[in-house]
């Protein structure tokens, strides 16, 4: 663990001149300069001082201008993102220490999705449970609106910058349509196999038919290779329509079992801990703490409850515990303490809704500072207002202010009675974390692909789309195996409908102005129009099979998406490696 902090530290010391450009807008575009493709799938040429080179060309180069070459060729440069993992490769490492970064960067992609599955599992599932039994809100409308905004931002936001060059518009409806394909069949499947349920058959074809009618929308428009002004308004007004139609259905539903005085359907449980790291909440007992409790308990002090509240460890389960758990468990401390610091976690069950009041009015500084400071790798927190105070600066004093006044009007025994809208910071925070983490993966997989001399498109295909999926797939699987796979297989399908219709219609719209009202698309070749009919091959075998099963989800149809994508994926590589060939494209 020290040895990974050691080198992550070292790492971004070194990248730190090429970040800090990034972060204060030199680039000339913000989008990845590794996904600029033309429409044979090759890296583009930009017109100008001259052409960008292949960043993969870099193992043709001397070793000793691996590093100018890094450094100097547009295509090499990363967006987003805090650590520049190809400079430390090719310039922080020398030729015979290449290996030893590669097993490095496999070792931190391998914590990376440690803080994902921490932040899915301790911060931002809990906070959505609190969120929509607050709200009082269905399940399945939960997974539409709240899981599918958080699952889903980070791909809007990519898709809004990349069509604004055409030659990327394209690249930006296939990384979609991977995302979709993966999220429908492996993440689906993946529900299906951790937790077998009986999917909710109304909401279930509802939503099929909707992300069906947005792919073939979208498809359409790879067709005639534009997106019109009402294209672009009709998408947006068909996700509307869409959460809509959620809300009404879910509000009749509950009506009509309430005038036929039918008994409630079993509700599914509250989110649990993970059995293997069930630390008890903060603040409350285990199943030895009896005897740990004084007889006549005072009241603790401030600075009590806040060194408890940040606690991450419990030392009397450290003692009962084998060296295996011990471990992981050490691993996973750092990760949470900052977590901690930052994250707010309500819980509506027990009686203080899980207030702690010295943490949570530092949560109001922590908080809004963490998604100043990750959302576009900190490029907004760090501009500077009138060219003197920096963005971070005024979200740090707003957040003190606010803090402090929250102190002096509320106790440390009693909530607010607006304590609710920390579900809503944490729900926030937790998945600016998650984007964060996300984002990082993107890079590192990016990295390794140009030291194995992956191709472009099986990037964007393999690498892109599973780093994109990262956050759904963690979120997703994490619900479901604490007892909400219906929450998880609706946000299956209301993610990505939120990803195709907002990613698409809002990156369109804002492209578009008074002298220019329609995008222009550029087809990627056969490989798009393989993604596209996989995709809609996939809600077709759902659609119908779903029914015939009784909506009754088990291994069975687990297994069949998973092995369905396995045949895809092959057919994809197959076609990139010219195995497969269409002589039309």
């Amino acid at each position: 663990m020290q040895v990974l902090g050691v080198f992550s530290m070292a790492w971004m010391l070194f990248g730190m001149a090429n970040a800090s450009e990034s972060l204060l807008g030199a680039r000339d575009s913000s989008f990845p300069a590794f996904l600029r493709l033309d429409d044979r799938g090759h890296p583009s040429k930009i017109q100008g001082s001259g052409s960008v080179v292949d960043c993969r060309e870099v193992k043709k180069q001397n070793q000793s201008q691996r590093c100018s070459f890094i450094q100097s060729n547009p295509d090499c440069q990363m967006d987003g993102g805090f650590l520049n993992y190809l400079n430390g490769v090719f310039c922080a490492f020398p030729k015979v220490l290449q290996p030893l970064a590669v097993t490095l960067y496999a070792l931190w992609l391998l914590y990376l999705f440690l803080i994902l599955g921490v932040t899915a599992e301790k911060f931002f599932c809990p906070n959505l449970s609190a969120i929509s039994t607050k709200l009082k809100l269905a399940h399945n409308v939960a997974g539409v609106t709240f899981l599918a905004f958080g699952n889903g931002a980070p791909d809007v936001f990519s898709a809004v910058v990349a069509f604004s060059d055409p030659r990327t518009a394209g690249l930006a409806i296939g990384a979609l349509f991977g995302a979709g394909i993966f999220v429908t069949t492996v993440v689906a499947g993946g529900i299906a196999l951790v937790r077998p349920f009986t999917a909710a058959s109304r909401p279930f074809l509802r939503d099929a038919i909707f992300y069906m009618v947005a792919v073939f929308l979208t498809f359409v428009a790879l067709y005639f290779e534009k997106v019109t002004l009402p294209e672009a308004l009709g998408y947006l007004g068909l996700y509307i329509f869409y959460v809509l139609t959620v809300v009404v259905s879910t509000w009749l539903h509950k009506r009509q079992r309430r005038e036929r005085l039918a008994p409630p359907s079993p509700t599914e449980p509250e989110i649990q801990t993970d059995s293997e790291d069930s630390d008890p909440p903060s603040g409350s007992p285990d199943d030895y703490a009896e005897e740990y409790q004084p007889l006549l308990p005072s009241p603790k002090t401030t600075l009590q409850i806040l060194a408890h509240s940040i606690n991450p460890l419990n030392f009397r389960k450290w003692r009962r515990k084998p060296c295996h758990w011990r471990f992981v468990k050490a691993v996973k401390l750092p990760v949470k303490l900052v977590l901690l610091l930052t994250v707010p976690v309500m819980d509506p069950d027990p009686e203080d809704r899980n207030w702690r009041r010295p943490l949570n009015c530092l949560h109001l500084i922590t908080g809004p500072l963490v998604c100043v400071l990750t959302l576009k790798s900190g490029a907004y927190g760090l501009h500077k207002i009138q060219g003197v105070f920096p963005v971070w600066g005024l979200v740090l004093l707003v957040g003190a202010a606010l803090a402090t006044v929250v102190f002096c009007a509320t106790r440390n025994e009693e909530p607010p009675r607006y304590h609710f809208i920390f579900a809503f910071l944490g729900f926030l925070v937790s998945a600016m974390w998650i984007n964060a983490a996300a984002t990082e993966v993107v890079n590192v997989l990016r990295t390794l692909g140009v030291v194995f001399h992956l191709s472009n498109t099986v990037l964007g295909l393999t690498l892109l789309a599973w780093g994109n999926s990262i956050g759904d797939t963690f979120s997703d699987l994490t619900m479901a195996r604490q007892g909400y796979p219906r929450m998880a297989f609706s946000a299956c399908f209301g993610g990505i409908i939120f990803n195709m219709l907002v990613g698409v219609g809002l990156g369109c719209l804002l492209q578009m102005t008074s002298s220019k009202l329609v995008v222009r698309l550029e087809s990627e070749g056969l490989l798009v129009w393989i993604l596209a009919g996989a995709l809609g091959l996939s809600l077709v075998f759902s659609f119908l099979s779903v029914p015939v099963l009784g909506f009754h989800l088990g291994r069975g149809y687990g297994c069949s998406l998973i092995a369905y994508y396995l045949v895809f994926l092959t057919v994809a590589l197959l076609t990139e490696f010219k195995v497969i060939r269409i002589s039309n494209f």
